[in-house]
């Protein structure tokens, strides 16, 4: 996995390219900060790439609220449904 900064690639992505053939994954940094991953997608797997990401980003997605819930307690059903009414505005229709 190699870091590249949002300048590197604007003057350098000849190297980013370089790295994405011999199928390393390219982690693109701004500020300092790693904001993206971009990864080479092989012929006609597209679609399945684009799902493994979205399920693994469901996943933390997931993981995250789980820890959250263990951290601030669990909520009860009636407590749920209150949620759900006030983001609703209020009231059912």
């Amino acid at each position: 996995m190699n870091f590249y900064s949002m300048r590197d690639l604007r003057t350098g992505s000849k190297n980013m390219w370089a790295d994405l053939t011999r199928g390393d994954e390219v982690v693109l940094t701004n500020n300092g900060k790693p904001s993206a991953l971009v990864v080479d997608i092989p012929e006609g797997s597209f679609d399945e790439i684009i799902q493994a990401v979205r399920q693994a980003k469901a996943m933390i997605a997931l993981n995250n609220m789980r820890r959250r819930a263990a951290r601030e307690g669990y909520k009860t059903d009636e407590e749920i449904e209150s949620l759900v009414d006030e983001a609703r505005g209020g009231g059912r229709p």
